[in-house]
């Protein structure tokens, strides 16, 4: 799981400006062949650290039984982490942090179901939005196996970078009283491509959607998605914090991608759960080009509707207006620019 031990080696390195007297490194791989090169890598690092080629579940299982919790654990299993989630869960102490790292980049985009019902117990079909689903099944996994445990979950950050997807989480003792309700379900029109969105604890009937209302020539049909979290994707204090000490780093501490990406996702709460492609809207209303975001944002907010650029795809907009209101605010934006 640590490779050469690169992700190892910038914890080291930063934990050490904050504490160092009282943080440990474990680094873990489960290629035994990897040990000479992490101990080469890691030799120098001002904390002190421990290096081990164990396979990680048996890793978890004796940190658990062993009464030795983590305050953070960074795991990247080189694909889908489901297997390691209640492990990790386990052995992570109250308001510790799980940060998750997965490059399968096809079953949660709805480009294999059959592999995203596996790995994920939920499954989505393809969609514009497609990163931010798989960063919404893959925290539904996560909170799923927390309640099972008891405990709760709370999303930190939540972001991609193209088809690697990064979570990070901090575990509660318990749940809090509106968990259960991030929990859900989202469906797209395959004939219009309007979105709604369902939570499990209030799961009712999905009215047709407006598209076929009145022509009963046309059929459409609701695209589920699911079972998935419908919740925040980010916490904006932590966020807050992120930026603030960006902001303070001194020297080389921070790169301009990294403090945008925190930028970006300061502004998109991640919520509500229904994001739209300007491209897409352009389509459908078969104009000439996508409307300018920050036009379709203005008049968005004019309008009352909740509105922000998405996160965690460029070119999106999360909006809570149904898909006919967003198109004629589309329009509108597409008359005055002519």
């Amino acid at each position: 799981m640590s490779g050469c031990g690169i992700r190892g080696l910038r914890w080291a390195l930063e934990a050490a400006v904050l504490r160092p007297s009282s943080i440990s490194l474990h680094v873990n791989d489960a290629d035994p062949d990897r040990l000479p090169l992490l101990k080469s890598n890691l030799e120098s690092v001002p904390i002190p650290v421990r290096i081990t080629s164990t396979p990680a579940a048996k890793l978890l299982a004796r940190s658990f039984l062993d009464g030795n919790h983590f305050d953070l654990i960074d795991m990247d299993a080189f694909g889908a982490p489901g297997s390691l989630i209640q492990p990790a869960l386990q052995a992570l102490r109250f308001g510790g942090i799980l940060f998750l790292a997965s490059t399968d980049g096809r079953s949660p985009t709805g480009h294999d179901r059959s592999g995203a019902i596996r790995s994920l117990g939920s499954a989505a079909r393809a969609h514009p939005s497609s990163w931010e689903m798989a960063l919404r099944q893959q925290i539904g996994l996560v909170a799923r196996q927390a309640w099972m445990l008891g405990f709760g979950v709370q999303p930190l950050v939540s972001f991609s970078e193209g088809r690697t997807f990064r979570i990070c989480l901090r575990l509660r003792r318990q749940l809090s009283t509106d968990d259960e309700s991030c929990l859900g379900l989202i469906a797209r029109c395959d004939g219009c491509g309007a979105q709604a969105v369902q939570p499990l604890l209030r799961l009712k009937d999905w009215s047709p959607c407006r598209c076929a209302a009145g022509d009963r020539r046309w059929i459409s049909r609701w695209i589920i998605s699911g079972p998935l979290w419908i919740g925040p994707l980010q916490d904006p204090v932590t966020l807050d914090a992120l930026l603030s000490d960006a902001l303070n780093c001194s020297g080389d501490g921070i790169t301009p991608s990294t403090l945008r990406l925190l930028q970006r996702l300061r502004a998109d709460p991640g919520f509500p759960a229904t994001v739209w492609s300007t491209d897409e809207l352009s389509r459908r209303l078969a104009s000439a080009g996508p409307p300018p975001l920050d036009q379709l944002l203005r008049a968005l907010l004019a309008e009352g509707y909740r509105a922000c650029p998405s996160g965690v795809m460029p070119g999106q907009v999360r909006t809570d207006a149904d898909l006919p209101e967003l198109l004629q605010i589309c329009s509108s934006i597409g008359e005055e620019r002519i």
